[in-house]
């Protein structure tokens, strides 16, 4: 019996040992380290969606600078919500594509120094007047010269 105390005994201070060198290792050595950095920026976001109003989501864009409108600078995806950001470098105009689906536009997005877009920028442009009364004319004149064209082929 005296033997069966003195083993258990035994296994119990090699259990308190082996508790007390686990509290004791650092926790560093037991958890993955992780570091956050931030830092100020003027970066542009822009959001893309269908005429319907619908999101473009994961959309492919595109961003060229200035001096180059060749090579883009930033390409990616929309996010679900059609929104993409970058921080353009140089002040100038940054073309913007963003397409999917056969879908898409180009953006002209002036920057000024600091990397501050001119104003709130939008690039749904609507006609102005002339532009309007052209498009009208075309209809109305392609509307006439095909009622015309039927009209005298009946009389022949």
């Amino acid at each position: 019996m005296k033997s069966f105390w003195s083993a258990l005994r035994r296994d119990m201070q090699r259990v308190s040992l082996a508790a007390i060198a686990i509290a004791s290792t650092p926790s560093l050595a037991l958890a993955h380290g992780a570091h956050i950095q931030a830092r100020s920026t003027n970066a542009v976001e822009i959001q893309a969606a269908y005429d319907s109003g619908e999101p473009m989501a994961a959309a492919a864009v595109q961003v060229f600078a200035p001096d180059d409108p060749q090579t883009p600078v930033y390409t990616g995806l929309t996010d679900t919500e059609g929104r993409f950001v970058f921080v353009p470098t140089t002040p100038g105009t940054w073309e913007v594509s963003v397409r999917q689906a056969g879908h898409g536009d180009i953006a002209a997005i002036p920057v000024e120094a600091g990397g501050l877009v001119a104003s709130d920028f939008t690039n749904d442009v609507g006609l102005n007047w002339l532009q309007r009364g052209v498009v009208a004319g075309a209809v109305t004149w392609g509307c006439v010269g095909t009622a015309l064209y039927f009209g005298r082929r009946g009389k022949q």
